[in-house]
């Protein structure tokens, strides 16, 4: 039986992602952390500790009192929050993952830890963009994605370490609000729709990004970790998508449902530029080849899905 420790469990995956493993093999096998204290089901449910990533020992206690033998690190800084706070994005994006990794060689643990479309950067092909292809990020985010796949590789070769990740799209939630991320607005607009809001789009018309439901985005977190390490070629990372669309393409899809809908662009220079160093949309077809992914939801299917789930929770 895994044991595993989620060290982010607040953010917007990990509160996901901890209800799902509990599910799968049992409340007492997940040990849910964060920076702060957390309350409600997560806390309730399960093991929580409280740990400040920076801070190897606060991981090699937590691992050694629970015999853990599987790390999600999710401990990071959101792209548009971390441009803000340059050496506070970089300090918690590879101080964590540093951290993570020493643990793991020690105790012989497996570590997950999300690259991101963001390790990509303006240089990189825009469409289909390839498995392995330029990295030269113009963010700190980006760098620090790009740092934590290679870091994460020299791991593997030089000490054994069993380290996986996937490049990871913009997520889409119907549970968790996001945290500074330049792609949070395609979770935002099905707020304003379902609450009867005009939404001001802070991304222009045209600009295209991979994105992903988060139930797809659980499973690929699962199902890399369960995958036989004799079929991967790549590990760090994978990339992986489920649709691409620009804003008018998701409002439309939205308008189907809300006729009377209103939209209005108001851009946001930070998170425009990050997005248009972005690619268009990823080729994931190593991780359909090598691990079996195969994303569940489309646009249509999702947007049906994030209404239905949003009536409940908002009206």
């Amino acid at each position: 039986m895994k044991k595993v420790l989620i060290i982010g469990s607040g953010g917007q995956i990990g509160t996901e992602l901890v209800k799902k493993l509990r599910a799968t093999y049992g409340n007492e096998n997940i040990v849910a952390s964060d920076l702060r204290p957390l309350t409600g089901e997560i806390a309730e449910t399960g093991p929580f500790e409280r740990i400040d990533s920076t801070q190897i020992m606060q991981i090699v206690d937590v691992v050694k009192r629970y015999n853990i033998d599987t790390i999600y690190n999710l401990a990071a800084i959101l792209s548009a929050t971390a441009e803000k706070n340059p050496m506070l994005g970089w300090n918690v994006g590879i101080g964590s993952l540093v951290n993570c990794l020493e643990t793991a060689r020690i105790f012989n643990c497996a570590v997950f830890t999300p690259s991101s479309i963001g390790a990509f950067g303006a240089s990189t092909p825009h469409d289909n963009t390839p498995q392995d292809t330029i990295q030269r990020p113009n963010t700190i985010y980006g760098v620090t994605k790009v740092t934590g796949e290679l870091l994460s590789d020299y791991y593997f070769t030089r000490f054994g370490v069993d380290t996986r990740s996937v490049r990871f799209p913009g997520l889409i939630s119907n549970l968790t609000l996001p945290g500074g991320g330049t792609t949070d607005y395609a979770v935002e607009i099905y707020y304003a729709a379902v609450k009867g809001e005009k939404f001001y789009c802070p991304i222009s018309k045209g600009t295209y990004m991979d994105m992903m439901y988060m139930p797809d985005a659980l499973d690929a977190m699962v199902d890399i970790m369960n995958a036989d390490p004799s079929k991967l070629v790549h590990r760090n990372s994978f990339n992986v998508t489920a649709m691409s669309f620009d804003p008018e393409i998701i409002y439309n899809a939205i308008k189907k449902y809300y006729p009377n809908f209103e939209m209005e662009y108001k851009f946001d220079p930070i998170r425009q530029a990050i997005a248009d160093s972005w690619p268009n949309k990823m080729d994931d077809s190593c991780a359909r080849a090598e691990w079996g992914w195969n994303p569940k939801y489309d646009l249509d299917k999702m947007t049906v899905d994030m209404i239905e789930t949003l009536k409940k929770k908002l009206l």
